[in-house]
C-alpha cells in the first residue's frame, strides 16, 4: 500500500512537471506555512466576494472589476516569484510591496468612485498617479503569470498611443500624452477596467470555481470511467475513451495543456498498451484535449467575451457553436477508429472496462451539474446564474456519495483552487483590456481591418486565410483569451466588411486561437501530451494536426455556408445539414488516414477528400455529388485491390 502510494506520488509529481515545462501559470513558489495560510485566506476571500456579488447583485463596473483586479494581482505578487527560477526562494520585501500597492487599485476607486465619475475625465494628479502604478502592476503581473508575449503586446500597445504621430502609413494617429493615456486606460471601461476583465469579474469566475467544484466531486473519474465503458472495448477503444472523456473535461476546464496533463495521464497509457505508437497517442489526447475549448455548453473564456462583443446572449454563441464542435471531434473520433483499423488493434479486454448502465447508475447524478446549467442557460437566465446554480448542483450532487461528500476543509481548497485558477485570466484579460483601449483610442481596429481587406484585394477567400493565420501566430504565444480579443478587433470586423454574419465571423477567429495549442512549430498541448508518452514532440504535434484537420477546414464552411452555425437555419434544413456534414467529417478522415474500409489507393482517397468537402457544404446538389463521389470512390478502390490480388 505505502508503494503504491510512493509511486503515486511521484507520478503526480512527474505530470506537474511536464505541465509547468508547458504551461508557466502553474509555476508558482513555495510559501512557508504562515504565508500559505494568508494566501488560503485571500483566496478564499475571493472566491467569497465573487460568490456574493454573484448571488445579491455585482457592484458598478468599476467598483466590480477593481475588486477583482486587486485581489488578482495581490494573489499573484505573492505566488508568482520575480523569475521562475527562482521559485523555492523565500518571498521577497519588494513582492510584498507590491502585493499591498495592488490592494490600492480597489481601494482608490471604492473611496473616490462618486467623486471620479462626477469630474467626468477632469483627473487629478493623484488620478494619474495611481493610473500609472496600476498599469505597472498589471503588466508586471501579466509577465510572472503568461510570459513575455502578453507582455510585450501591452507594451507596444502604450508605445503606439504615445509615439503614434511617428508611426507610418496608416498606422499613423496624432498621438497621446501620458496623463490621457494612464486616464484612458484606469480610469476609463475602456482600458485594464474594459470589456475583458469584466467579463471575468462576472461570469467567467464563477465558471472556473464550478470546475474547481467539480473536481472535488469525482467528476474527472466519472467522465473517464463513462467514456471507458461507451468504448473501451471496441477497436481503438483507449484512444476512443480519450476523445470523449477530453471533450466532456475540456469543456469544464478551459485549459488545452491541463486538460492533456490531466486526461492523459489516463489514456495515453492505456492507448500505448493497445498499441497505438506513442506520437498518436499523446497526439489524440492533445487534439481531443484542445477541442473541449470549443465543446458547448462551456467553452473556454473567450467564448464569454464572444457573448459581449457580439452582443448575442452567451446561449445563443453555444449553439451556434454546437455543430461545428461536433464536426470537430467526429473528425478526430473517426481518425482514431481508422488507424485502429489500420493497425489492426483491438479494445481493451471486457473485464478491464466498466460495465455503461453501472456506471452511469452508481455515478450518472455528477454529471447533472452541466445539465443544470444548460437549463438554466436556455431558460433564459445569465450565464452568472447559470455559474452559481451549477455551483450549487455540484455540491449536492458530490452530497449524494459518501466519498465525495465535502466538508469545511472541501470548501475551503474548492474556492482556493478556483481563486488560483482564474489568476492568469484575471492579468490577462486586464492586459487585453489595454490592448482594447488602444485601439479605441486610435482607431487602429477599423484601419487594420481595412487594411486586411484591401491587402487581400477585397476576396473573401484571402482574407480568410490571412485571418486565419494571424490567429495561429498569436495563438502560438498568447492564450486564448488575449488571442480572441486581439484577432476579434481586427480580423472579425475584416470578414464582417465582406458580408459574413457576426457570430461567424468570431467563431472563425476563435477557432484558430484555440487550434494554435496544436499547431506546429509551438503547438504547447502537442508537446505537454508528448511529455505525458515519453514521444517526439515534433511528430507528436504533426500527428494532432492531422487529426484535427476539421479545425481547419470546418470555419472555412461556416463562413461560407453560415447555416452550420445556425445563421437562417430551419429544422429542416438542419436534419439534412448535420448528417451530411458528419458524412462529409468522416470522408476527409478517410482520405487523410487513407483507410475506409480498406487500404485507399490515391485517386480513391482524392475523390473521398473531395467528397467529404461537397457534404460539409450546406447545399442539396453537394449533398448528392459527394455520396455519389463516396460510392463511386469505395467501388474503384475494391477495383484497385481486387487486380492487385488477382496479379499477386
Amino acid at each position: 500500500m505505502e508503494c503504491n502510494i510512493d509511486s503515486k506520488k511521484n507520478s503526480d509529481d512527474e505530470l506537474q512537471k511536464v505541465r509547468e515545462k508547458y504551461d508557466i501559470g502553474v509555476i508558482r513558489r513555495k510559501l512557508s506555512t504562515n504565508w500559505e495560510r494568508t494566501v488560503t485566506f485571500i483566496a478564499v476571500a475571493f472566491s467569497l466576494f465573487q460568490l456574493y456579488t454573484a448571488m445579491f447583485g455585482a457592484y458598478p463596473p468599476q467598483l466590480q472589476r477593481s475588486i477583482h483586479l486587486s485581489f488578482a494581482l495581490v494573489l499573484v505578487y505573492l505566488l508568482y516569484p520575480f523569475l521562475r527560477k527562482k521559485r523555492n526562494v523565500p518571498l521577497h520585501w519588494y513582492d510584498i510591496g507590491l502585493s499591498a500597492l495592488s490592494s490600492l487599485i480597489a481601494i482608490y476607486w471604492m473611496m473616490n468612485y462618486e467623486l471620479i465619475i462626477f469630474r467626468a475625465g477632469d483627473l487629478i494628479l493623484s488620478d494619474y498617479i495611481m493610473g500609472f502604478m496600476a498599469v505597472i502592476l498589471v503588466l508586471e503581473a501579466t509577465r510572472r503569470v503568461c510570459g513575455y508575449p502578453v507582455f510585450a503586446i501591452g507594451i507596444i500597445s502604450l508605445l503606439y498611443c504615445y509615439f503614434g504621430s511617428y508611426t507610418p502609413g496608416f498606422f499613423l494617429h496624432r498621438g497621446f500624452s501620458l496623463e490621457r493615456i494612464v486616464g484612458h486606460m484606469y480610469l476609463s471601461t475602456q482600458g485594464i477596467l474594459g470589456i475583458p476583465i469584466g467579463v471575468v469579474s462576472t461570469f467567467v469566475f464563477l465558471f472556473i470555481l464550478f470546475g474547481a467544484f467539480l473536481t472535488k466531486t469525482g467528476v474527472g473519474q466519472f467522465f473517464n470511467d463513462f467514456a471507458n465503458a461507451l468504448t473501451g472495448t471496441s477497436s481503438g477503444g483507449p484512444a476512443k475513451v480519450a476523445v470523449i472523456s477530453s471533450a466532456l473535461q475540456g469543456t469544464i476546464s478551459g485549459s488545452s495543456i491541463a486538460n492533456t496533463v490531466a486526461s492523459g495521464s489516463f489514456t495515453i497509457p492505456m492507448m500505448k498498451k493497445t498499441g497505438y505508437k506513442p506520437e498518436f497517442a499523446a497526439a489524440v489526447e492533445a487534439s481531443a484535449s484542445t477541442g473541449g475549448q470549443l465543446m458547448p455548453p462551456i467553452m473556454g473564456a473567450a467564448a464569454f467575451l464572444m457573448s459581449e462583443f457580439t452582443g448575442i446572449p452567451y446561449f445563443k454563441v453555444a449553439m451556434a457553436a454546437a455543430i461545428p464542435a461536433v464536426l470537430y471531434f467526429t473528425g478526430v473520433f473517426v481518425a482514431v477508429h481508422l488507424e485502429a483499423k489500420k493497425m489492426g488493434l483491438k479494445g481493451l479486454p471486457k473485464e478491464e472496462v466498466p460495465v455503461l448502465w453501472d456506471v452511469i447508475k452508481s455515478k450518472g447524478i455528477l454529471f447533472s451539474p452541466v445539465i443544470v446549467i444548460v437549463v438554466v442557460l436556455a431558460s433564459g437566465y445569465t450565464p452568472m446564474r447559470a455559474g452559481l446554480c451549477g455551483i450549487a448542483s455540484a455540491i449536492i450532487a458530490g452530497a449524494l456519495y459518501k466519498e465525495h461528500r465535502m466538508g469545511p476543509k472541501d470548501y475551503i481548497e474548492a474556492m482556493e483552487l478556483g481563486a488560483k485558477t482564474a489568476l492568469s485570466v484575471a492579468v490577462v484579460s486586464a492586459t487585453a483590456g489595454m490592448v482594447v483601449g488602444t485601439i479605441s483610442l486610435t482607431g487602429l481596429g477599423l484601419k487594420l481591418a481595412t487594411g486586411l481587406v484591401d491587402l487581400a484585394g477585397g476576396n473573401l477567400f484571402i482574407t480568410m486565410i490571412l485571418a486565419m493565420f494571424s490567429s495561429i501566430v498569436l495563438g502560438m504565444g498568447v492564450p486564448t483569451t488575449a488571442n480572441y480579443v486581439i484577432t476579434s478587433t481586427i480580423c472579425s470586423p475584416a470578414l464582417m466588411q465582406l458580408g459574413v454574419p457576426i457570430i461567424a465571423a468570431h467563431l472563425f477567429v476563435f477557432y484558430f486561437g484555440i487550434i494554435a495549442d496544436i499547431t506546429p512549430p509551438v503547438c504547447s498541448a502537442a508537446f505537454a501530451g508528448a511529455g505525458v508518452a515519453n514521444a517526439d514532440p515534433l511528430k507528436t504535434g504533426f500527428n494532432a494536426t492531422k487529426l484535427a484537420i476539421g479545425a481547419f477546414l470546418v470555419p472555412y464552411f461556416f463562413v461560407i455556408s453560415p447555416q452550420l452555425v445556425l445563421v437562417d437555419a430551419n429544422l429542416a434544413n438542419l436534419l439534412r445539414i448535420i448528417p451530411g456534414a458528419i458524412l462529409g467529417m468522416t470522408a476527409i478522415s478517410s482520405a487523410i488516414q487513407g483507410w475506409m474500409l480498406d487500404n485507399l489507393k490515391v485517386l480513391p482517397r482524392i475523390m473521398l477528400l473531395i467528397s467529404g468537402l461537397a457534404l460539409i457544404e450546406t447545399k442539396l446538389i453537394t449533398d448528392i455529388f459527394g455520396i455519389i463521389m463516396i460510392l463511386l470512390a469505395l467501388l474503384l478502390n475494391r477495383f484497385f485491390i481486387g487486380r492487385k490480388k488477382s496479379h499477386n
